[in-house]
């Protein structure tokens, strides 16, 4: 197992390897990152569906979700989440900002474009239909709680979010092999799910499937008045902006605070420990 000042090496040269990727490839993986979140979003919404109790469906979804980030280290995709780890080579002086800010820009277009196809992709394919449209309704229901929150709440619980998202991502580097990574990412997932905190990709497959799901007649009946909030406006002012900044804000942070903690000294003639 690699030691937490390893990690914070393995970290920078990732982050490193990570901006010097040219658009003609970053895009293509940041679909596919975008993607795969969005399929795990669907199968942990189905787990929730498929239960008459909403603690044991939320306790499903939350074991379920973790197989988004699982696809996206171990198959090789970009996320924009993940990548506000590349702060940490920033602080050191081995990525600008500019290319930094590119890089973070760069997948977060490409994760948006994911997260509509995976969203398009099940309302078309009309897997929202299980369990008597109640896939479909607990879709609509959960994108129409998303749109309702207030900024402050929003932005808090995307900081928490990629705290945990980004500790995923650093726990995972402790491991070598496959079976390590999957088991230290799994917890700071389920963590995050379980809680309801805010992750700006998954919810672009979440908000945007409850509002295609809308279109669908069958669907919409089920939606209540509850929907009248799910907007793209909506998706992209009173939650997806706040939660982003909050995400930023929560593994920037998370970033900073390793990079003192684990290359300071690194820096000084002492290496970490």
């Amino acid at each position: 197992m690699n030691m937490p000042a390893e990690i914070a090496r393995s970290a920078m040269r990732s982050g490193i390897a990570k901006a010097r990727l040219a658009p003609g490839r970053l895009l293509p993986l940041a679909v596919l990152a975008g993607l795969y979140i969005g399929l795990a979003g669907i199968g942990a919404s189905a787990a929730a569906a498929g239960l008459a109790n909403a603690g044991a469906g939320k306790l499903a979804g939350a074991c379920i979700f973790p197989a988004g980030l699982t696809m996206v280290l171990l198959a090789g995709s970009e996320l924009f989440t993940g990548n506000c780890l590349i702060f940490i080579p920033v602080l050191k002086g081995e990525v600008s900002p500019a290319a930094f800010g590119k890089n973070l820009l760069l997948v977060y277009l490409g994760n948006l474009a994911g997260g509509l196809l995976a969203a398009a992709g099940a309302v078309y394919s009309h897997t929202l239909s299980l369990f008597g449209d109640g896939f479909a309704a607990g879709a609509i229901a959960a994108a129409a709680a998303k749109c309702s929150l207030s900024f402050g709440d929003a932005f808090l619980r995307g900081v928490l979010c990629n705290l945990l998202v980004c500790l995923a991502v650093w726990m995972a580097m402790a491991a070598d092999d496959a079976a390590g990574k999957v088991a230290a990412l799994f917890f700071p997932i389920f963590l995050f799910v379980l809680c309801g905190f805010e992750h700006c990709v998954a919810n672009m497959y979440y908000i945007p499937a409850g509002i295609m799901a809308l279109q669908v007649p069958a669907y919409a009946a089920a939606a209540g008045e509850a929907a009248a909030c799910l907007t793209w406006g909506n998706f992209l002012f009173k939650n997806l902006l706040p939660v982003t900044l909050g995400n930023l804000a929560g593994g920037m942070g998370l970033a900073w605070i390793y990079e003192i903690i684990y290359l300071k000294d690194a820096d000084a003639g002492h290496p970490a420990k």
